[in-house]
């Protein structure tokens, strides 16, 4: 850039020698360095556009790379409750539209800018050297620029802003409506999201509007700006040239070098709006990137290298960010090789009590220890190595079924894959797929029935042999034959494991060590099945709600109960 700007200067420079020693003293042997000088200034000036174009390019595009990078590991930090608060629509636009105007600020405008800013410099110079009175005038017409070009920048940085949520606001809602697809289709609402996406649609074309709105603006008032500038030059340097005070050569060579000037004058404005867009949309990056974590290591943080002896939930109390009391000095304690089961309504905090073990949210109150110690002073790393969890909503990712099982370890021996697919009763669908453990199952498995990706899901878990396990209601949205295959499943999953279960099917808990009755985030109730119904308490009531007009459940294989639940 710096080897550009003198380049770029030295063609008006040449217009003064061009003219009046070729055409005015009519010197021949300016015919021959004239031309070869600028042969040469056009050869350099590319090469040295070419370089300067190249390399920018590349440190821009590095520093998107990283930005991307760090947003991305910043989203990993982040905890579950951060991803509750912050719809996937606003994450996905942040990483892809808001990055996408930081690229242009940073690839094109702030590229521009340092070249163009050297070019200016380099074209002043050749100004002031040819008529440093018409150059003073030329510069009474910069003040009255900077105005607008201010103004411009501070709107479009306010409608830049706007227009980024409103991308937030249309990917939202465009995912909600494919991921919810069927529900959308099972109620015939289509035309009822036609109009909820059109009117974000709208809202997303006022404000682009409003932002070309400015964009349309700057140029013709800079333009209108630079020409009356012109206007007066023209006058005040014919007189000058008419009067005998400048020649010809030296009028042109400062009229060219003004309005090679104007260029960049002109691709600065451009740059400045293409800037304010990058610093609204950096403004928002940077506000994500400078969020905390909520959950964090302690800066003297141990290894959980094994469990030897119980987990226990001591006192325990949660709340959401909204103050709402979820749980209230809860306390169950699970022996090693024990299975527990945590029942109670809907909304009564099963699934929330058992995401505070893996960290995924922290007491407020209270503590959960592994063997004496609060889980506060593992790394989450090692603390959920430790952990395996099944959950009714099962995640499974657009990939192979040996790559869903072996999960972040793609080297991982076949024969292994195969080994815990048998165990969980997931050998057999697998091997009747087009291309059996090869076989794309499709975003979040959707090629497969829900019983397939529930073992699937505890393939994985068996893979990874975690000495506690967590039962989320694995087979509560899943119909009687899937749930005896997957049933089957986890019961080898849950042999020598210290397993947590939280179920709304009572019989699949008969046999389980201790169950514990939850309700509005209170322990009310524990001891055994048996014990429970004969006390006739909550326990007793759910369950003569869940079975009235029925026989006792059977303990039989369709029920988790076979091993030792």
């Amino acid at each position: 850039m710096i080897a550009l700007a003198p380049l770029t200067a030295a063609l008006p420079y040449l217009v003064k020698p061009a003219l009046d020693e070729i055409f005015f003293n009519k010197d021949s042997r300016m015919l021959i360095y004239i031309p070869a000088a600028v042969a040469a200034i056009y050869v350099l000036k590319g090469l040295f556009d070419f370089g300067q174009y190249y390399l920018m390019s590349y440190i821009g595009q590095s520093v998107i790379r990283d930005l991307r990078d760090e947003m991305y590991r910043k989203l990993e930090e982040m905890s579950v409750g951060f991803f509750v608060r912050h719809p996937t629509g606003e994450l996905l636009s942040r990483m892809n539209n808001d990055v996408s105007l930081v690229q242009g600020a940073m690839t094109n405008a702030i590229t521009g800018v340092v070249r163009d800013v050297g070019q200016i410099i380099a074209l002043l110079f050749v100004v002031f050297y040819r008529d440093w009175k018409l150059a003073l005038l030329a510069m009474v017409i910069f003040p009255l620029a900077i105005y607008p070009l201010l103004n411009f920048g501070r709107r479009l940085k306010r409608y830049s802003r706007r227009m980024l949520v409103s991308l937030e606001d249309i990917t939202t809602r465009l995912d909600e409506t494919i991921s919810g697809i069927r529900i959308v289709k099972a109620f015939a609402m289509e035309d009822y999201e036609r109009e909820r996406f059109r009117a974000e649609n709208q809202k997303l074309f006022n404000a682009f509007m409003r932002r070309f709105k400015v964009r349309a603006l700057s140029n013709p008032v800079m333009e209108t700006l630079g020409g009356l500038g012109v206007c007066a030059i023209l006058t005040y340097g014919g007189y000058q040239v008419i009067g005998g005070h400048s020649t010809p050569g030296t009028f042109f060579s400062f009229i060219a070098a003004l309005f090679m000037l104007y260029e960049p004058i002109k691709r600065l404005n451009e740059a400045n709006m293409t800037i304010q867009e990058g610093v609204a949309a950096g403004e928002r990056i940077f506000g994500l990137l400078d969020t905390p974590p909520d959950i964090v290591d302690q800066p003297d943080a141990i290894e959980l290298d094994a469990v030897r002896e119980e987990v226990l939930f001591d006192r325990v109390s949660f709340s959401y960010d909204t103050g709402e009391q979820v749980l209230e000095d809860v306390t169950l304690r699970i022996k090693v090789g024990e299975a527990i089961a945590v029942v109670g309504e809907s909304g009564a905090g099963k699934s929330t009590l058992f995401d505070l073990l893996p960290r995924f949210y922290d007491v407020t109150a209270g503590a959960v220890k592994i063997d004496g110690t609060d889980i506060r002073r593992f790394t989450q790393r090692s603390l959920r190595q430790k952990i395996g969890i099944v959950t009714q909503q099962t995640i499974l990712f657009d990939d192979t079924v040996r790559n869903n099982i072996a999960y972040g370890r793609p080297d991982l021996p076949l024969e292994q894959v195969v080994e815990a697919a048998k165990a969980a009763h997931a050998h057999t669908f697998i091997m009747n797929m087009p291309q059996g453990y090869d076989t794309v199952i499709g975003e979040n498995g959707i090629k497969l029935s829900g019983g397939e990706r529930q073992r699937i899901a505890i393939a994985r878990a068996i893979l990874k042999d975690p000495p506690i396990l967590i039962l989320d209601e694995a087979t509560s949205n899943l119909d009687s034959d899937s749930e005896k295959a997957v049933q089957t499943a986890l019961e080898e999953l849950m042999k020598g494991r210290t397993t947590l279960v939280a179920a709304h099917r009572l019989s699949t808990i008969r046999n389980a060590n201790r169950i514990y009755v939850l309700a509005h985030g209170r322990m009310i109730e524990d001891g055994p099945h048996d014990e429970l119904l004969a006390r006739g308490g909550e326990f007793a009531r759910l369950y003569n709600l869940q079975f009235a007009g029925q026989g006792p459940p059977s303990n039989g294989p369709s029920g988790v109960s076979t091993a030792r639940m």
